[in-house]
């Protein structure tokens, strides 16, 4: 099989199609591999073979981010918290308490910039737009914060692989199904290591307030 030709035979406006509404679904609080999404196009996009446009990568994942955390931000503040614990009954490992918890501390901690930094974590990209609305943060913030962060996760991310790939591009001939294999292992190795910081702090969470709890009593 030729993988360029297959390449080639991608639209340009499916890749960005794709890494908008995967960015968009997960920004809604559905755990999708979003960085994996946006790693894998704007990789694509450093090959000069392609049409692929890394600008156009980088504006798709920034909308598509923009659009999921207002409707996210929608469905939390018309629901509140009880959605959260709903959504926890059903999708303990995604939804559970320590989950929960961890994301309202974060954001009762540092307020609006939860939002702006939360693109960047793991955990807060998913439960940025529902929690807020959920915590009944004023709109005009979460919008600002919401495509700030958005802006820069997706123009930065894009511009750090982008490079890479364009440099890597001279020493490997064939960089095309490397770009995908490459894509997969970075952006599986990221999401396992911030689940593995993120079970680490639910924890240490969960082990101060039962620490907590007994204290009182």
């Amino acid at each position: 099989m030729n993988v360029e030709a297959l390449l080639q035979a991608i639209p340009p406006i499916a890749v960005y199609l794709l890494v908008g509404g995967v960015i968009g679904i997960e920004s809604l609080g559905i755990p999708l591999p979003g960085e994996i999404a946006l790693v894998s196009a704007a990789l694509l996009s450093s090959r000069h073979t392609l049409d692929i446009s890394p600008v156009g990568v980088a504006a798709a994942a920034a909308i598509g981010a923009i659009i999921g955390d207002t409707i996210g931000y929608s469905i939390g503040r018309r629901f509140g918290m009880s959605l959260f614990e709903r959504l926890g009954n059903r999708f303990p490992k995604h939804f559970g308490p320590g989950h929960v918890a961890l994301a309202k501390g974060l954001f009762q901690r540092w307020g609006v910039w939860a939002v702006f930094f939360g693109r960047f974590i793991a955990l807060l990209r998913i439960f940025a737009g529902p929690l807020a609305g959920a915590m009944r943060m004023r709109y005009p913030r979460f919008l600002a914060a919401n495509a700030g962060g958005a802006v820069v996760w997706a123009g930065g991310t894009t511009a750090v692989i982008y490079f890479a790939g364009v440099a890597a591009e001279r020493w490997l001939s064939r960089f095309s199904w490397i770009a995908l294999v490459l894509a997969v292992v970075i952006g599986i190795g990221v999401t396992l290591l911030m689940r593995e910081q993120t079970s680490r702090l639910i924890a240490q969470l969960e082990a101060e307030n039962d620490w907590e709890t007994l204290r009182r009593h």
